[in-house]
């Protein structure tokens, strides 16, 4: 009598005694499930991204008023914002030990992902729902579904204030079957910041290929590094520091400060950031899919939809 099923089931979860929700369904059905459930009064978790176009961002963003309105817990996705090793490395970078930040450089490469094989019993959507990663409508693309971690990494370091613009490029050079539906297998774009600033990423998903999950931030006095597949977070110039404190599981720490926030009755709330950080993949892909320069408020104002409405889904 605990399980629903079914794209209303969210609806019947929202309408039990429930205080907190996870929400980790596929993308698109993210602002939909994230709105009803400010409405509802519960404290949400929201995976990343919150949303997969612009009017899912806006629509995340008027939610999350509401729930600061309605003293509602937000926390996101955004799991390397929970780790304490990246926490002391961005906390030495406010503090000035690279001098001004000047360029930002995220990579992240790696193989190729799962396919789940048809069923003669799926229809088509059960299909592409099992296999969702692949379908931009459902994503937003991997630079929107995955490579966003990257992205939120380089915001953190810009003091998460949007870029004025990006461009940028992508393609599918080995993605070319039909079981890979319609999304990218690499991404190029280049983002500019106030004052001239660029920042880059670079994220592939090809077998056979070097892979990297790495963080360079250029200041004015020094650099600032992360290796995410070697744990390593690091400073070197003008102030030389490595981090050596302690270790944590990042994902149990976002539930662990999600819950101390309610039952303290101060419940965190990321959703604006959460929302911006999700924009930086739209706009990523924006840009990469068309070939052009695109400002921040173009993409912020974009009507551009991937997807039906939730009200087609129950029909």
């Amino acid at each position: 009598e605990n399980i629903f099923i079914g794209f209303d089931a969210y609806k019947k979860v929202l309408a039990t005694d429930v205080d907190v929700v996870l929400l980790t369904t596929p993308p698109a059905f993210r602002p939909e499930h994230f709105h009803e459930a400010v409405n509802a009064g519960k404290h949400v978790f929201a995976e990343k991204p919150v949303a997969i176009d612009a009017p899912g961002v806006r629509k995340v963003l008027a939610a999350s008023k509401k729930a600061k309105e309605k003293n509602l817990a937000v926390v996101s996705g955004f799991c390397f914002r929970y780790d304490y090793g990246k926490r002391a490395f961005y906390d030495q970078i406010r503090q000035g030990k690279i001098g001004d930040v000047v360029s930002v450089s995220s990579t992240r490469n790696g193989g190729a992902l799962w396919v789940k094989e048809k069923q003669p019993e799926w229809t088509d959507m059960e299909y592409k729902l099992k296999n969702w990663l692949y379908y931009t409508w459902l994503s937003g693309d991997f630079i929107c579904e995955m490579m966003v971690h990257s992205l939120d990494l380089m915001s953190w370091a810009m003091g998460d204030k949007p870029p004025l613009k990006a461009t940028g490029t992508g393609g599918r050079q080995v993605r070319v079957a039909d079981v890979y539906g319609n999304v990218y297998d690499h991404f190029a774009i280049e983002f500019e910041y106030a004052n001239g600033i660029k920042c880059y990423h670079f994220s592939r998903q090809q077998e056979g290929c070097s892979n990297a999950n790495t963080v360079s931030i250029t200041g004015t006095t020094g650099k600032g590094f992360i290796d995410n597949g070697k744990g390593l977070h690091e400073l070197t110039g003008k102030n030389n520091w490595v981090y050596s404190g302690e270790k944590n599981n990042m994902y149990e720490t976002q539930h662990e400060e999600l819950f101390a926030s309610i039952r303290k009755e101060k419940p965190i709330n990321e959703g604006e950031k959460l929302a911006y950080s999700s924009l930086l993949g739209v706009l990523a892909r924006m840009v990469a899919y068309t070939g052009q320069t695109i400002t921040w408020e173009q993409a912020m104002n974009s009507t551009e939809t991937l997807g039906p409405p939730m009200a087609d889904y129950h029909r």
